[in-house]
């Protein structure tokens, strides 16, 4: 199975070691990568049902294949859902580059929380997973960001 994960929203590629959270940047949740977000916007990285929405995060279920997480920010969900608004529900089934969730970083970060963004396949094997944009790399909405090979 291939699968190309796309970028949820412009911005620029960080490591997901450098996310200020350990359960992401030692990867436990999974394997993946980071988007420091330059708009609000969000959108589906992969087609695919959403099994989990949050204000700060969604999950998308990929037909026969893992689930990809995007999560907003870190220590977000402590802003119980506040300038998160959601165009989506649980059990939605989503094509890659549908309107998720619309949120505001610049706000999130004057609060004084990160804002990095981690992308995260779950249930993939580290070495099954390729980095299609490199850290320090600019993305837009939909770009190419993770490649799952298996």
């Amino acid at each position: 199975m291939s699968l190309l994960v796309r970028s949820p929203f412009g911005g620029t590629v960080v490591p997901v070691a450098d996310v200020p959270d350990p359960v992401f940047a030692e990867g436990m949740v999974g394997p993946g990568t980071a988007v420091e977000p330059t708009d609000g916007a969000v959108l589906a990285p992969v087609d695919g049902r959403l099994v989990k929405v949050h204000p700060h995060a969604c999950v998308v279920q990929v037909p026969d294949g893992p689930a990809v997480l995007v999560h907003l920010g870190i220590d977000t969900v402590s802003l119980a859902g506040e300038g998160f608004a959601l165009h989506v529900t649980e059990g939605d089934t989503v094509r890659t580059g549908d309107l998720l969730v619309v949120w505001d970083p610049a706000a999130v970060r004057e609060g004084g929380l990160s804002t990095l963004c981690p992308v995260v396949l779950l249930e993939a094997a580290p070495q099954d997973v390729r980095l299609t944009a490199t850290p320090g790399t600019v993305v837009a909405a939909g770009d190419p960001l993770l490649e799952l090979d298996r």
